[in-house]
């Protein structure tokens, strides 16, 4: 069974939808409404089943600065693991972000051993220089606060691992 990895288009949205909804209840993503996921439409890719056009997985790179994203929202379908979808689509998010110019991925995650696979190192604290911190404070982007470690989010975040990556 083959698949592609694609950048997403606004009729991918009820597949990415189902992909998130199968993964909230276990606490491995966050909830978000659909109106977000338009808007946010050009930070996805998908990986479809060639066969039948079944969106199997998805993920989002979303730059947070200069030189920082991170990828958000990886899943992938339970009946369609083990063929390396989560994989090939991190690659496409990490070439992504070389593309736009990004240095450094961030990560918020319960699979660690997934992401060290990838080269990502768990970090503590935050990596950005005081007024970085400070212009970062001024989003709205619950993904910032998460990477800024804020408290009003850490109900949300328990558990997970903050991780990051340098591109080469």
């Amino acid at each position: 069974m083959g698949y592609t990895v694609r950048q997403a288009r606004t009729a991918d949205v009820p597949g990415i939808r189902a992909l998130i909804d199968a993964n909230v209840s276990s606490g491995r993503l966050l909830g978000k409404a659909t109106v977000t996921l338009y808007e946010d439409i050009q930070e996805f890719w998908v990986a479809v089943r060639d066969d039948d056009g079944l969106i199997a997985g998805c993920g989002a790179l979303h730059v947070l600065w200069e030189d920082l994203a991170e990828i958000r929202t990886i899943a992938v379908r339970d009946d369609c693991q083990g063929h390396g979808l989560g994989r090939q689509l991190a690659q496409a998010l990490l070439a992504r972000a070389r593309e736009v110019g990004v240095q450094r991925v961030f990560v918020l995650t319960f699979e660690v051993r997934f992401f060290t696979s990838l080269g990502f190192t768990e970090i503590f604290g935050t990596p950005v220089a005081p007024d970085v911190y400070s212009e970062l404070l001024r989003s709205y982007d619950e993904g910032v606060a998460e990477f800024l470690g804020l408290d009003w989010v850490k109900p949300n975040t328990l558990g997970n691992t903050r991780m990051l990556l340098h591109l080469r």
